[in-house]
């Protein structure tokens, strides 16, 4: 009999499965005039589930129910929050864009919205490989059908069929990974594993190959390279309200799977997958950055951004564990991991927010060339994508630069030449992806208009973009708030 402590657990995922549900019911009954009762009750469910685990997360407790498989704790918690914020954000950007381009003649975008928001939770709850990986099948596979979900668009069924290839190829190696795992330690529990690990293996070879593959798997949900050939054909090719679900809250999902099975699952083989960590993220600062130098179209050039960002979030893992197993850095590394793909997520939101709002029936505004003088179009709009340019770019006093920053305070407090000569590595790296986005400055305040069309936003689009946007300068002046609630987070989680 399952208690009611195992039940505490799960309350944000049941309260999201029961709105899904009733959401896909309703709308079977729904006449189109009536699908803006739709969209608030989904906006509706989200804020509520954003406030639940928002509380949950500052309560400051760790629960275990499910007899181990699940875990409520503060950064899970914190993150489950997150991922509802940006969901909910996303689904007041895209709306009317997904209203022009004749995406809500059912209500699958905000059914399969919910049930990947659902995966999501899962993922970030789960302590048991099981779990975790059912959790990653229920968001791909929501994902791939919202990529699809203009059946008629052959670009966007194109990028569907490519994501769900390349998609099931990275499930299949997570998978074998994680079964190679099982197969040395004898559990699928990611707290028996730890303990198994740590007292020694018959097989350390085999569990080295299942950390290879395992690394591998969760590469491909960062969308780093080598396994980030999806990134920018699924940026892309899909409409551009999905590509900002897409590349928005699952990164903080992804970022949560990380944690689970690496930091807390296999953190006695730090050494080595921290090695394969720092080889992902040298070439994916190298190949995001150089590839979006070349790229004219800006969903693209996003894409390729992203791949360049992961990788400098995943330095601040390489310094988690120092030589000798030395865990003193732990906290302060992976603290500075969760602020950066926070920030990154807000940072996102707010860019793609100004892009759905410059597109526009029969039109999208995807290439470079189209933001040419939006400041003389909107002052705001342009102050808002030149904050989030600036930021992704890591100047100051913008929340993009203590990210950074933090990052290579982690790296350089680990010690060690190696470090140093990433973080080196990172900065010049960084010089070069400043590039492309002052360029994106350049063209909005510099070039002449090549649209004169009105630029119209509903109220609530306008006011949750400005406070977007409002938020990408405050937390970079005052940080300390966002950097002590990941740091408390954390040490919870390490405890």
């Amino acid at each position: 009999m399952i208690d009611s402590l195992s039940w505490a657990t799960v309350y944000p995922e049941l309260l999201l499965l029961g709105a899904a549900c009733v959401i896909a019911i309703y709308d079977l009954f729904v006449k189109s005039p009536l699908r803006g009762s739709t969209h608030r009750l989904t906006l509706l469910t989200l804020a509520v589930v954003a406030v639940l685990t928002g509380y949950m997360a500052s309560s400051g407790e760790t629960l275990s129910g499910f007899g181990g498989m699940v875990v409520s704790d503060p950064m899970g918690n914190w993150l489950k929050c997150f991922a509802a914020i940006a969901m909910l954000v996303t689904l007041v950007y895209g709306r009317s864009y997904a209203g022009a381009r004749d995406m809500l003649r059912g209500g699958e975008l905000f059914t399969l919205a919910m049930l990947a928001l659902l995966g999501m939770f899962v993922m970030i709850s789960g302590h048991n490989f099981l779990v975790i990986y059912l959790g990653l099948e229920l968001l791909t596979l929501s994902s791939y059908a919202l990529v699809a979900l203009r059946r008629d668009d052959l670009q966007a069924t194109e990028a569907a069929m490519k994501y769900f290839v390349l998609g099931a190829l990275a499930s299949g190696f997570l998978l074998y990974g994680l079964s190679l795992v099982y197969g040395t330690t004898g559990s699928l529990d990611i707290p028996t594993v730890t303990q198994v690990i740590a007292a020694g293996v018959d097989q350390p070879q085999v569990l080295v190959l299942g950390l290879v593959f395992v690394v591998a798997g969760l590469a491909f949900k960062l969308g780093v390279v080598p396994f980030h050939m999806w990134v920018p054909d699924v940026y892309h090719g899909a409409p551009t309200a999905v590509t900002l679900l897409i590349g928005g809250a699952p990164k903080l999902a992804a970022f949560a799977i990380v944690m689970r099975l690496l930091v807390e699952g296999l953190v006695p083989l730090a050494f080595d997958w921290q090695q394969m960590l720092a080889v992902l993220a040298v070439v994916s600062l190298l190949v995001g950055n150089l590839a979006a130098v070349a790229q004219t179209n800006f969903k693209r050039m996003l894409a390729f951004s992203t791949i360049a960002q992961m990788g400098f979030m995943l330095l601040a893992l390489v310094a988690g564990v120092g030589a000798g197993g030395d865990g003193s850095n732990m906290t302060n590394a992976y603290s500075a991991a969760m602020f950066y793909v926070v920030t990154y997520v807000l940072t996102t939101l707010a860019t793609f927010g100004v892009v759905l709002l410059l597109t526009r029936q029969g039109f999208e505004s995807e290439e470079i060339a189209d933001l040419a003088g939006l400041n003389q179009r909107s002052p705001l709009y342009a102050g808002v994508l030149a904050a989030c340019m600036f930021s992704l770019a890591g100047v100051p006093p913008l929340v993009g630069f203590y990210a950074k920053l933090s990052v290579l305070q982690a790296l350089l407090e680990a010690g060690g030449s190696a470090h140093l000569w990433l973080a080196i590595f990172a900065v010049l790296m960084s010089l070069v992806g400043a590039f492309y986005y002052l360029r994106v400055i350049k063209v909005m305040y510099f070039d002449a208009p090549s649209q004169t069309a009105t630029i119209e936003a509903p109220l609530d689009v306008r006011a949750v973009l400005s406070v977007n946007g409002a938020l990408v300068l405050l937390l970079g002046i005052v940080p300390g708030g966002l950097m002590a609630l990941c740091v408390q987070a954390i040490a919870a989680m390490m405890a």
